[in-house]
């Protein structure tokens, strides 16, 4: 009965958070100063032309009957078609998520392999010349601007080195050559057995997802060290070294397993500012991503790409958080 509450109550707080974001984009898309009509029949149409075009849109009902035909499409996956590229907005989407996601993927399992263990030894050895390093590199990253980092990063491992791919997601060579399958472009390449490709794609890919890691590691290491150094004070550890188990027993199976709760949140909240923060990042390194199509969007006031693209990272930063708190609940059955 109680976890049948928690559920219900997990549903309902579901529904509400997307029905604010549609709202929030709904009124977005209303309050901006462009003129969707005249985006799509141009500055040179007549009148007639105009006004047909605004009824078509539904324009002319009330504003509650337009939010509920602007929810009502996007519910059915219809965020109306792209002035930009000619195409539905859902068909590019299908196109450029997935770049995003592999490189935010990438990026956060760089963060989480170096920036868990970091965080870790940093409060086990607290005020050592490891924890000071943690604490530079959290700063750092904090700090530095990421297009500034990209650039450096491509003048240095690509301009001067030539250790990496340049910019974009393949080489001319490769593109195209690869079947899409899933959209993740290293991982359809080994489906295709071309390893050539394969290893084109991960020279292009290694440094935008170091930089995404990068940031993701410092957030991630500067939220491990505050965990265990508070579990680390705890009276349970004290017990445990008084009973003589190693610090590596009482640091690993004791306060590292303490943490785990509240460490899958802030992985799930780093992979999700890493899909909506990575604009920037698939600029400089001409990514062909989410961010980047956003971005061009907006610049040529295509407010259906925009929106479209939005709730699509809206909904998976919403899911994100409902699939933390399902793990969180699950790993913790004081939660539940």
């Amino acid at each position: 009965m109680r976890l049948g509450r928690r559920l219900a109550g997990l549903g309902l707080s579901l529904v509400l958070t997307l029905l604010g974001l549609l709202l929030v984009t709904f009124v977005i898309g209303r309050v901006m100063p462009i003129d969707p009509v005249l985006k799509v029949v141009g500055e040179r149409a007549t009148q007639a032309q105009y006004d047909a075009a605004f009824q078509a849109m539904g324009l002319d009902k009330p504003i509650w009957q337009q939010f509920l035909r602007y929810m009502a499409e996007v519910l059915q996956g219809d965020f109306g078609r792209s002035i930009s590229t000619g195409h539905p907005v859902a068909q590019d989407l299908r196109r450029v998520f997935p770049a995003t996601v592999e490189l935010a993927t990438l990026g956060t399992l760089i963060g989480v392999c170096v920036g868990v263990p970091l965080g870790v030894v940093a409060a086990a050895r607290r005020g050592g010349w490891i924890d000071q390093i943690a604490r530079v590199v959290a700063l750092v990253g904090y700090s530095m601007p990421i297009f500034w980092l990209g650039l450096m990063g491509l003048l240095l491992f690509y301009g001067i080195l030539g250790w990496v791919g340049g910019p974009g997601r393949q080489g001319i060579i490769y593109d195209g050559m690869v079947p899409t399958v899933t959209g993740l472009i290293l991982v359809d390449s080994l489906v295709a057995g071309n390893w050539a490709a394969f290893r084109d794609a991960f020279s292009h890919i290694v440094l935008p997802a170091s930089l995404l890691g990068y940031f993701s590691l410092a957030y991630i290491s500067r939220m491990t060290r505050s965990f265990m150094l508070e579990q680390l004070s705890a009276e349970y550890v004290v017990t445990a070294r008084v009973k003589g188990l190693s610090e590596r027993r009482v640091i690993w199976g004791h306060a590292f397993r303490n943490i785990l709760v509240p460490l899958i949140t802030v992985i799930a909240l780093s992979f999700g500012s890493l899909l909506e923060g990575s604009v920037l990042t698939e600029i400089v390194f001409s990514w062909p991503g989410i961010g980047q199509y956003i971005t061009k969007a907006l610049l040529a006031g295509d407010m259906n790409a925009v929106l479209g693209g939005t709730v699509v990272v809206g909904a998976c930063f919403v899911a994100l958080n409902l699939l933390s708190d399902i793990l969180y609940r699950l790993l913790d059955p004081r939660a539940t």
